[in-house]
């Protein structure tokens, strides 16, 4: 799977840009080069244009039978999940989904439910997944990205940032550096990342998260690695502003 982001949509964390590495970036949106390099490595891909906020694609092409993707659109919210989430059943219940919702469609409602100020706060809601996933998701009504991986990494998840600061993310490693040469890393495990409130930890919520430099097999620094900050607390409490705030823009 591949998603891309304008920096209007998604602003990566400036440490996970590498010095120097520009010299080795092509934007990854610049007349489609990242999706037709996708494209170039997995056969039938599927491409959907997000216009100014970026691109996604995906291909069963060459996927893990335990782990598949799947790919959904529900009222111009877009989501692409790869995985497996055990507790199902338990799931659909709790969001008042009907027998034939998967996966992918229990992350959109989720969002949604979260989106339209529900009483959970939204490392709960990831940190109820229970399985090996990654997800990204787009909605276009608010021109919000939401994106996590579980505590595990069991699902391979690379992010990186292209020389314009936009935000891509593959399953694939080749693609993300292809179009960010060294500025890219893996996904954060135990991590979710919004567009108002950037990366955190669904399993420490109230810690911050530091960045370390990422040092390649050659020696190469390549993005940065996060991790929770034990000695560092968030401040609390989740802003509620009017009846018809949501979370998507207050989290």
């Amino acid at each position: 799977m591949l998603a891309v982001f304008h920096k209007s949509v998604a602003e990566a964390p400036e440490a996970l840009r590498t010095p120097n590495s520009d010299s080795a970036c092509v934007p990854a949106l610049k007349d489609g080069f990242l999706p037709q390099f996708f494209a170039s490595l997995h056969s039938s891909p599927v491409t959907i244009n997000l216009g100014s906020s970026g691109v996604i694609a995906y291909s069963l092409d060459k996927q893990n039978p335990l782990l598949p993707r799947l790919f959904a659109v529900v009222d111009d919210i877009f989501c692409l999940f790869q995985g497996h989430v055990e507790n199902v059943a338990l799931l659909k219940q709790q969001y008042g989904l009907n027998k034939t919702a998967n996966e992918v469609s229990i992350v959109i409602e989720a969002y949604r439910t979260l989106r339209d100020r529900g009483p959970y706060p939204a490392d709960q809601v990831v940190r109820d997944l229970h399985g090996k996933f990654a997800f990204v998701l787009y909605d276009s009504s608010n021109k919000t990205a939401f994106l996590a991986a579980d505590a595990d990494e069991s699902v391979p998840f690379f992010w990186g940032v292209d020389c314009e600061g936009n935000l891509v993310l593959s399953d694939d490693e080749e693609t993300v550096k292809k179009g960010c040469g060294n500025s890219f890393a893996p996904f954060p495990k135990g991590c979710f990342f919004t567009t108002s409130g950037g990366l955190r930890s669904f399993e420490h919520p109230l810690n911050e998260l530091k960045a370390e430099p990422r040092v390649d097999s050659s020696g190469q620094v390549c993005g940065a690695t996060f991790k929770v900050d034990i000695e560092a607390k968030k401040e609390t409490g989740m802003p509620r502003v009017g009846s018809a705030a949501n979370w998507s823009t207050h989290y």
